[in-house]
């Protein structure tokens, strides 16, 4: 494990803000299946092309995905598959959450 100094924390930190955008977990999801090229990013995300392209620097930033040039065209691609993990753990926390608390309710 990693010895967890302040610099580490606030890279951790700065990785894990890049996963709490909504629309980044979208791209990722859309991503899942194979490579796209932004405009197909755009269609499967329903969003602009701009905010796509925003949110594609922040992820490539971060190194969850690759980009490929062909032309003038930009593919993008899973560089990192160890997020997946970490978003299919959190779904299990929350899934299991959802269902105890509607235990709850009953």
């Amino acid at each position: 494990m990693v010895q967890l100094t302040a610099k580490t924390a606030d890279l951790i930190a700065d990785r894990f803000r890049a996963l709490g955008e909504p629309m980044r977990l979208r791209i990722l999801d859309a991503l899942r299946d194979g490579e796209l090229a932004v405009g197909e990013l755009v269609e499967a995300t329903g969003t602009g092309q701009a905010n796509v392209s925003k949110h594609l620097q922040v992820l490539f930033k971060h190194g969850f995905v690759a980009r490929r040039k062909e032309g003038t065209s930009s593919f993008y691609r899973i560089a990192d598959p160890a997020v997946f993990d970490l978003c299919d753990m959190v779904c299990g926390n929350l899934r299991e959450e959802f269902d105890r608390k509607r235990r709850l309710l009953r």
